[in-house]
Formats: C-alpha cells, structure tokens, sequence
C-alpha cells in the first residue's frame, strides 16, 4: 500500500498578491485586514513607550558587542533597546502556552477540560493567560538584571532604596506583555490571521532593517552580498517547501443507505494530510528559550564576590552565548527533541484512529483501531525525521552564515526567516478561506 507526497506550490508570492487584491475587492475582508494593520500599529507605538527610569545612552552602549542582548532585541522588535514596555514581546504568553500544552496530556482534570468542547478550551485558555503573568514577572526580573549587569540600568533589586523603581519597572513590563497578548487576541477574533503569530511577526519584521548596516559595513564585498542574497532565496524556498508538505494517507469511508426497502453501500475515500513539519516553529522558539536561560543567569550572577560562582557563570556565559559552536550544538539537538515531543504530544491528543472507528473510516489494508494508530505512528515517525533535521539545519545555519560572512548580522535571521515565512503562509490561507467562502476561489490551483 502506498500514500501520497504533496509539497508546497513554488508561487506562493503571486498567490499571495492574488489573494490580497481580491480581499480588498470585498468590504467585510477589507475591513479585517484594515483592524489587523492598525492594531500592528499600535504594537509598534507600544514598542517605544519606555519604562520609568531608563538611562538612553547607557542601554545603548550596553548593546554594543554583547550577543545575548541582540538576539533578545531582535526578537522583541528593537524594543529591548530602548527598553520599552514591550521588551518581552509575547514569549512569556508562548512559553505558558507550550507548558499548558504539555501539562494536559499529564494532568487527567487538564485533559478531562480538554475533552469538553469549546468550554473546556476556552478554561484552558485562562489558565494560560495566569500562568504567564508570573513568567512575564520572573522574564521582566530577569532582563533587568541582565541589563543591570551590562550597566544599562541601576537600582534593581529589592533593598530599601530600589525595591520601588524595581516594581515599578517589573510591573510595567509585565503589563506591556499582557497589553500585546490582548492586542493578538483582537486580530484573532476581528482581523485576519493568528493574532500572536502576527505580534511576533511584526516585531521580527521591525527589527530586520538594523542588521543591514551591519552587513553593509562588513568585509563581504557586493559578490559576498549577492551570494548571501541568493542563499537566504534558497532558503526561503527551503522552508516553504518543508512547511507545506505533507504526507497523504489514504481513507475510505463505508456508508449503508436504505432506499426502497433495500440496503445500499456507498463508500467515499479522502486521506488524512500529515505534515512533515507538524510542530511549525514551536520548536525553534522553545529550544532558542531554554538556551538563553542558563546564559541569562549567568550574566546575572558575573558579578557575584564568590569565586567559584563567579567561574561557573563567566564559564557558562561565554561558552552557551550566541555565536558559539557548543550554543548552537546544544539547540540543534534540543530543536529535533522538541520537534519529535511535540508532534507526538498533538497527536496523541487527536486520536485519529479512534475518530476514523467512531466515523467508519479506515485506512485501505490496515485494520481498524490499534493497529490504524500503530501504523499512523510509524509513517509520522519518518517523516517527522525529515521535518526535525531541517529545523535543525535552520537553527544552526546562522553560525556558518556567520564564519562565512564574518558579522553578528546574520545570528538568526534563518529563525527569523521561518517564523516570518511561516506567519506569510498560514495568514494566506486564512484569506483565501475567506474568500472560498465567498465563491471566490479563481487563484487557487
């Protein structure tokens, strides 16, 4: 028995433009993508509002050279720069979600919620949005240390003196957090797309115009940059090819209909789409997190009059810093793990072959139940090889980039490069849904 292997159309762009010119031809969708634009607006005005207290040339001259603080700022927009009230972005909200995540299929009351239909996601939810307030404290507490370390800021901590400025910029933060999560949820339910997808998208976007003069200014010369050019093409077209294919496993569906006093079998068939990259960029953002961790901490505890602490940390920042071989080790390996956890914890959850039972559908050759899983498990297995190592190779191609081109610029922009190709490519379909449902399906092949 065979299944089918579909992969990516290559005119995604001409699809793209298609798609939003015809969108702007209808009121209600041009209204949506109008409200999306706007709110993407307003983040990027939240992103410059600063916290109390912030010394603009100090925070500035802390960011030359130190490779953590860059590739916290990219992430957050160029907020982190001027310290603003969004300096965390949303990952204390994606980190909360990813934990939830993994906390259902473990936890039975979480998954009995799971299990209720919308009340019991929408339950789930807000236990998500709790459980990011005091990540986003903890994040916030975090930064500031790190910053504090880098002599950005000063008064951080909690002694009689600097426990106030030191809640009042933790508050902040914390609050400019949940603002822009609120912000994604009103995309979500009035605009067009994933409203958080689209905040981190928007704040990557922003941030990509600082590395040029980094690039500029290197020893690359115009053959350099015209190669560089070239390869972030083909990887684009890399990641658009391994985040739209998908493996086809063939279903049939057995119906009895009685018509005329007589018993009639009508049988359908259609296939269940498995995608090669189930896990999407949860598993870079993730393994990208927990690597920062032990090198935020430690730049944290440098200051330490302890000794050996002082060794431990200044060991640990310099060997898990961006830009480093055993950083970028550490994070393929964590990237293939979390791609293959990940995709296994959602499928578990679906339960395919217990659905396909309870319709009546089976996969040709294999019989129902057990054995439908078992072999459903194998084929996701295969291919989410291929989907893992490809995450992997996206994660660590930044430090051959950077060997090659000799310049910080290029730390993560193949990460970037994902989450952005990513966002483009989900928000398009979400438009051409839209359209579809209004007999409008002329650009779709």
């Amino acid at each position: 028995m065979t299944t089918q292997t579909r992969s990516a159309q290559p005119a995604v762009l001409p699809r793209l433009a298609q798609a939003l010119v015809q969108s702007f031809q209808q009121p209600d969708i041009r209204k949506r993508l109008m409200f999306t634009l706007f709110i993407l607006v307003v983040f990027r005005f939240v992103a410059h509002v600063p916290i109390p207290g912030v010394d603009a040339s100090a925070l500035s001259e802390a960011f030359k050279g130190n490779a953590v603080l860059s590739y916290m700022n990219l992430f957050s927009g160029g907020a982190l720069r001027k310290l603003s009230v969004a300096a965390m972005g949303v990952y204390p909200y994606i980190t909360a979600t990813i934990v939830m995540q993994l906390l259902v299929p473990m936890v039975p009351s979480l998954q009995a919620l799971s299990k209720e239909g919308e009340q019991g996601r929408n339950k789930i939810t807000l236990y998500t949005y709790w459980l990011a307030v005091p990540l986003s404290v903890v994040q916030g507490y975090s930064q500031l240390l790190i910053l504090q370390q880098a002599g950005a800021v000063s008064n951080i901590g909690f002694s009689s003196g600097d426990a106030l400025p030191t809640f009042s910029a933790v508050v902040s933060m914390t609050a400019g957090t949940m603002f822009l999560v609120w912000l994604g949820e009103l995309i979500t339910e009035n605009g067009i797309g994933n409203g958080i997808s689209l905040i981190i998208f928007g704040g990557i976007v922003a941030g990509m115009p600082t590395l040029l003069p980094s690039i500029t200014s290197s020893n690359l010369g115009l053959a350099g940059i015209g190669i560089l050019f070239l390869l972030v093409i083909l990887l684009v077209g890399l990641i658009v090819f391994f985040y739209e294919a998908q493996r086809r496993v063939p279903v049939q569906y057995a119906r009895s209909l009685f018509r005329g006093g007589r018993m009639y079998r009508q049988s359908g068939q259609t296939h269940i789409p498995l995608r090669v990259n189930s896990a999407g960029m949860i598993p870079l953002i993730f393994a990208f997190a927990l690597v920062m961790f032990p090198a935020q901490m430690a730049q944290a505890f440098e200051s330490s009059t302890t000794a050996w602490i002082h060794d431990v940390a200044k060991f640990v920042a310099g060997t898990l810093s961006p830009g480093n071989a055993p950083y970028y080790g550490l994070v393929f390996f964590l990237v293939v793990g979390f791609a293959f956890f990940y995709t296994l914890v959602v499928f578990q959850q679906q339960n395919l072959a217990e659905n396909l039972q309870r319709q009546g559908g089976f996969v040709p050759g294999i019989r129902p139940g057990r054995p439908t899983q078992d072999y459903i498990m194998r084929v996701l297995v295969r291919i989410t090889w291929a989907g893992a190592l490809f995450l992997g190779f996206v994660a660590v191609v930044p430090y051959f980039a950077t060997r090659f081109a000799d310049t910080q610029a290029l730390t993560i922009s193949s990460t970037g490069l994902l989450i952005v190709v990513g966002v483009v490519l989900d928000t398009m379909k979400q438009l051409e849904a839209q359209l579809l449902m209004r007999n409008y399906a002329g650009f779709i092949r």
